[in-house]
């Protein structure tokens, strides 16, 4: 039977680790970027830094520099919007309104710094150049906030305490018996000696028989895994968006805070989760087919589970196996999930699109499927679940209230799984198309997945 669940959460995301104001016993590393002290100190400093470079006693700033500063300025932005948004298109979705102010701001405190220092003798031109770079910080601190990319100063400098995937795995463990009907918590006592916390590695994940040359794959281990007997974890396979990287999900996702905290309440259970890649590189979009830009839909379906199976022990059930990812890497976990039903059985698809696309379907047909129609039907979600049942498959969709392209995609998704006799539920989290929904779109999940994963009860 079809459970239709529609959740709309009202409570913000889960706050970053050191979100709030900052503590004097808090490195510096833990400050949060987008909230609490650091972003008003910021602020200040930045809307002080650029008064002092709009203002002078010179008329000629007035009548001839600052005018050429702003339209210059204005210009510079206006080429960024064009470039970016028509000519390179490096993003699946245009450049924000906001995001481009910012950039304004940017440029027009370097234009004034620069333009500024003819006026100024060798001390006011080293406070100028200090007022720049106020406002370069502050504008560039906004993006930040705007897109939630970097709670904290720690994520900014890249993945944290990572150990080697042999040092992690450790030795062939006796596996922890279930039987038939239980869950793995229903029968799991922890070690006294486990450890409080997971660990995180760093590996290559090699396309053995897609030929797919993927990013450098990380792979979360919770504290369970440690213990002997050794449980038959269920497995997460987690995507990055487009522009990204896997990384994302350890920087920005704060992964291994979130999955140590669900373990902790869980007596050192939670998913092994194998954040894989499904682009090839960060600005690539490959649309997770078999195409062109490599095999990834045979990558994720064969040469990622087959990895798993030779490095690590865990579960190998198909209901055991979710796949999951945010903007391009949810749209790619659904592709998945209904193209490769032998192998994942759950996914969780955040911020995803309704079609895989590389801009308008006819560009997408053209550029990706040589033109045939025929050929993108065959994968495309949509298409798969109007002619073929899915009773035994389960899935989440995630969107942000306040993401006006991709929550409405997430509802006609939801939708036509429901009529291909999925077990899926739609949740919607405040938020646009940023991490304030990626992040808790996951964490918010995690124990509605390990039910399903029999995990836990």
């Amino acid at each position: 039977m079809v459970s239709a669940v529609t959740v709309l959460a009202t409570a913000a995301g889960p706050e970053p680790a050191a979100a709030g104001p900052m503590s004097v016993a808090a490195s510096p590393l833990d400050w949060s970027l987008v909230d609490g002290t650091l972003p008003v100190v910021l602020r200040v400093l930045g809307l002080a830094s650029l008064a002092f470079l709009l203002i002078t006693r010179d008329r000629r700033w007035w009548t001839r520099w600052l005018p050429a500063a702003l339209v210059l300025a204005a210009l510079l932005t206006f080429l960024v919007k064009v470039i970016v948004n028509d000519w390179w298109q490096p993003f699946p979705d245009e450049l924000p309104f906001e995001v481009l102010f910012w950039i304004g701001i940017l440029l027009l405190a370097l234009l004034l710094a620069l333009f500024k220092l003819r006026f100024l003798r060798w001390r006011g031109r080293v406070g100028a150049l200090f007022a720049a770079l106020c406002v370069v910080l502050y504008a560039s601190n906004q993006v930040n906030i705007y897109y939630d990319n970097f709670p904290t100063v720690r994520t900014m400098l890249g993945p944290q305490d990572t150990v080697s995937l042999k040092d992690a795995t450790g030795t062939k463990e006796p596996v922890l018996e279930v039987p038939p009907g239980r869950t793995i918590e229903d029968v799991w006592r922890p070690p006294k000696d486990l450890p409080a916390k997971g660990t995180v590695s760093q590996t290559p994940i090699p396309g053995t028989k897609s030929g797919f040359k993927a990013q450098t794959a990380y792979v979360y281990l919770p504290p369970a895994y440690r213990a002997s007997p050794r449980p038959l974890l269920p497995v997460l396979v987690l995507l990055p968006g487009q522009p990204g990287a896997p990384e994302n999900w350890i920087t920005s996702g704060e992964l291994p805070t979130m999955m140590d905290a669900f373990a902790a309440e869980h007596r050192g259970l939670a998913p092994i989760v194998v954040v894989a890649d499904n682009l090839g590189s960060p600005f690539d979009n490959p649309l997770c087919v078999d195409g062109k830009l490599g095999k990834v839909q045979t990558y994720l379906s064969e040469d990622v589970p087959n990895w798993v199976a030779a490095h690590l022990q865990a579960a190998t059930d198909r209901a055991q196996w979710a796949i999951s990812g945010l903007s391009n890497g949810g749209t790619c976990s659904l592709q998945t999930a209904v193209n490769a039903p032998q192998r994942y059985g759950r996914f969780i698809d955040i911020s995803g699109e309704a079609e895989p696309s590389v801009g308008s379907h006819q560009q997408t047909v053209d550029s990706v499927f040589g033109g045939d129609e025929a050929a993108f039907r065959k994968v495309n979600p949509l298409d798969v679940m109007a002619r073929q049942k899915f009773p035994d498959t389960a899935g989440v969709f995630v969107a942000g209230t306040e993401d006006s392209t991709y929550r409405p995609q997430a509802k006609v998704v939801y939708d036509a799984a429901r009529k291909a006799g999925m077990d899926v539920r739609l949740m919607e989290l405040p938020g646009a198309h940023n991490w304030s929904v990626w992040r808790p779109g996951l964490e918010k999940n995690l124990p509605w997945l390990a039910r399903q994963t029999r995990l836990i009860p």
